[in-house]
């Protein structure tokens, strides 16, 4: 690595990764069908518990056929805040919808929904919960 340019990083501590996750709201999530990858960004909410991710569903939608598919799906927040200073999560785990009747009271957390040419009657939002099975973090010094 002589002619690379880098920087180094270091790993967070627990106190660090809940941080970054309460304070961020979007992040991309990372789906997959056997070999083929699929990642969308989404707004996700994080009470240091849970970790919440709202979903655009629609009944043609690449998304939701790979969401069925999807074992251990990945979610990444990250910022770059200068070229020398940045930080990233990940977090890995199964994704269970929660039932529709709590989906108005979590729908309050979440920024306002962004709709990508669909009408409002097209879409519905589901909240699913990522489960936390693995959180890894990485920071410059």
């Amino acid at each position: 690595m002589e002619h690379v340019e880098y920087v180094h990083t270091f790993g967070m501590t627990d106190e660090e990764l809940d941080e970054y996750l309460r304070e961020d709201a979007v992040g991309v999530l990372s789906l997959a069908d056997a070999g083929d990858a699929y990642a969308v960004p989404v707004g996700y909410h994080y009470d240091g518990e849970r970790l919440l991710v709202r979903l655009g569903e629609r009944d043609d939608s690449t998304k939701m056929d790979y969401l069925e598919s999807t074992e251990t799906a990945t979610l990444v927040v990250y910022e770059k805040e200068s070229e020398r200073s940045s930080w990233s999560v990940l977090v890995r785990g199964a994704l269970r919808k929660l039932p529709p009747e709590r989906d108005r009271k979590i729908n309050e957390q979440f920024e306002p929904f962004r709709l990508f040419g669909e009408t409002i009657e097209e879409v519905d939002a589901g909240i699913y919960e990522l489960v936390m099975d693995e959180v890894t973090g990485r920071q410059t010094d």
